[in-house]
């Protein structure tokens, strides 16, 4: 203990000061995780630990540029429908279990980052993610953990996932030790990512906070706020041969309630041309798909009387009525409105404006059938079906005012094509090239402002600017650490401190330790300060040092403690979640890990 103390120095002692007080700040959140950060930032070179031209460095460094890089392809990935549409298939597997869609999207994330980053891969799925809680009525903060938490896990799946084990044959080359394969930590990974998304099925679950992103109310529901009883819900039917000779849309609205959003013609040129909505006019004929609201009663007589079969769900309109692409809105109309004096058939609302009155409220109370007849009235009420870029054409107008918020972001699946070229492209620079890796990423994300697959607000507007923040502050701290020699100083403790222990309980410290560095060094850092001093103490006590190597690498990703990975403070804002819930939730899983990784290294080595 004296000699260790003998190497302390003041630097050390400033630097470890304010770590200390950067983790009481996250844990009580008497001040923001960014002002945190901020407030790191600059007392550093006030206090003469960092040259005062490196402060901001970590704004410009390639982890905070890539995180932007990525999060904005997400955005376009998502604005274009890519990553809804292969959310979808997961899930109609899930249905409403809140275990299975965890099961499953943990796993997908987990695949996705064992060969990509896992900051890439959160971003892509987190507008899919927030989008599915609003499906299922989920809380975001239920889902956004334990999916963000298997993003870091999956890293660790092969020797590609993470930066760490990237590094790894590199640091142990000059030790003469033999280096790892591609798939050689695949058993411990998989057993990692096995355990963390048991750990949410079983405890996790419990620990999770019930807030972030509560469920949409009143917004893309058939009934908003429970005002509109008979509208009924949505049905995909089929016009058959019985159909009666002449019959139009507007027989169906006016005489059974039934009111078409959605037509899809059959047979000729035509082909699968789909019309949302269809004018009152149109004549329904036999092969046609219609999709309309109604009552279920009044749909069963429809069947019954105008020679329709309904469908058990939507398949012909399953992509252009989804609620990412439509929905149901109330609009209240002005007193200096040009609809004002007008019936609905004269503003023609289905044929202009690409909207579907389903009810018209005033003083008497809703009225569902009639309505082209309706006049118009300042504060009037109507109920109307459309897709939500319809609603958003028309909000500017200031023709009707919209009850409630449209924040549905509205989908382009025509740019899909684009957006994937963008994000390949991004892929093969990062894997043909030497380029460095946010040059690559940024270049995907350059292409699809160019290419209009996002516009450059958009694009800002899809950055968390609090997690950038977060990362630039904590940045220069973990340079901080490394160049006082605070770092090395705690490892050399902990070492002399743990004598001569026997290998799997090396392996276990060497693993704790990565953990504690990892929470205020980047996990590159900590990897790089770290392996030297576990494999030379290995060889030391008898231990095998390229475990001991693999042991740091892969518990460099054991970052559930605190919101300082760049996964973790991503997914932060989005789930509302506080730091202390990364404690609670995370302290026992990072013990898990722990305990895995150990056991894998024991079994399998």
């Amino acid at each position: 203990m004296p000699e260790l103390l003998a190497g302390f120095t003041m630097e050390m002692a400033l630097v470890l000061g304010i770590t200390a007080v950067a983790v009481l700040l996250f844990l009580t959140q008497w001040l923001r995780v960014d002002v945190t950060a901020l407030l790191v930032m600059v007392s550093l070179p006030m206090l003469g630990l960092i040259d005062p031209r490196e402060t901001f460095r970590g704004l410009a460094s390639t982890a905070v540029v890539s995180i932007i890089a990525v999060v904005i392809m997400g955005r376009g990935l998502d604005h274009a429908g890519i990553i809804n549409r292969g959310v979808r298939p997961l899930m109609r597997l899930a249905g409403g279990s809140r275990s299975r869609i965890i099961v499953l999207l943990s796993g997908a994330i987990a695949i996705i980052s064992s060969f990509m980053q896992n900051i890439g891969a959160a971003a892509l799925f987190l507008p899919a993610i927030r989008r599915l809680a609003r499906r299922s009525g989920t809380p975001a903060s239920q889902l956004l953990m334990p999916v963000g938490f298997a993003a870091i896990l999956g890293g660790t799946v092969t020797l590609v996932g993470s930066s760490p084990l990237i590094m790894l044959n590199d640091l142990i080359r000059p030790s003469g030790l033999k280096p790892f394969g591609l798939f050689d930590v695949t058993p411990i990974g998989l057993a990692l990512v096995a355990t963390g998304i048991l750990y949410f099925l079983v405890v996790g679950r419990r620990l999770l906070p019930g807030g972030g992103d509560a469920p949409e109310t009143c917004a893309a529901d058939a009934d908003p706020c429970g005002l509109y009883p008979g509208v009924g819900q949505l049905y995909e039917v089929e016009v058959t041969d019985a159909v009666p000779e002449g019959l139009r849309v507007m027989d169906l609205c006016d005489g059974y309630n039934a009111h078409v959003v959605g037509l899809a013609l059959a047979g000729g040129a035509e082909g699968n041309q789909r019309l949302l909505p269809p004018d009152r006019e149109m004549v329904l004929r036999p092969g046609m798909t219609a999709a309309l609201y109604g009552p279920e009663v009044d749909v069963a007589r429809a069947e019954a009387e105008a020679g329709l079969r309904r469908r058990s769900g939507l398949v012909v309109f399953a992509e252009d009525l989804s609620r990412d692409m439509a929905g149901v809105v109330e609009a209240v109309v002005p007193p200096q409105s040009p609809f004002v004096g007008k019936t609905l058939a004269e503003v023609r609302f289905r044929h202009h404006h690409l909207m579907a009155p389903l009810a018209l409220s005033r003083g008497e109370g809703p009225v569902y059938s009639g309505l082209g007849g309706q006049v118009l009235r300042p504060g009037d009420a109507i109920l109307m079906h459309g897709r939500w870029e319809s609603f958003h054409r028309m909000r500017p107008r200031r023709d009707l005012l919209f009850a409630q918020s449209l924040d549905h972001e509205i989908l382009h699946p025509e740019k899909a094509p684009l957006a994937l070229v963008c994000f390949a492209l991004s892929t093969v620079l990062v894997a043909v090239t030497d380029l460095p890796l946010s040059v690559c990423l940024m270049t995907g994300a350059l292409g699809m402002v160019l290419t209009g697959v996002l516009d450059m607000d958009e694009a800002y507007r899809g950055v968390d600017w609090r997690t950038v923040f977060l990362l630039a502050g904590l940045i220069p701290l973990g340079a901080a650490m490394q160049r006082s020699g605070a770092a090395a100083w705690i490892a050399d403790g902990v070492l002399l401190l743990a004598g001569h222990p026997s290998p799997p309980v090396f392996y276990l410290i060497v693993g704790a330790l990565s953990t504690a560095v990892t929470l205020v060094v980047s996990n590159v850092g900590a990897t790089v300060l770290l392996v030297p001093l576990a494999t030379d103490m290995a060889v030391n006590i008898g231990a095998d040092p390229r475990l001991a190597a693999l042991a740091v690498a892969l518990a460099a990703s054991n970052s559930f403690l605190l919101p300082t990975h760049q996964v973790n403070a991503l997914y932060m804002g989005p789930g509302g979640y506080g730091s202390m819930d990364f404690v609670r939730v995370g302290a026992p899983l990072s013990a898990l890990f722990l305990a895995v990784l150990t056991l894998m290294l024991w079994l399998i080595y």
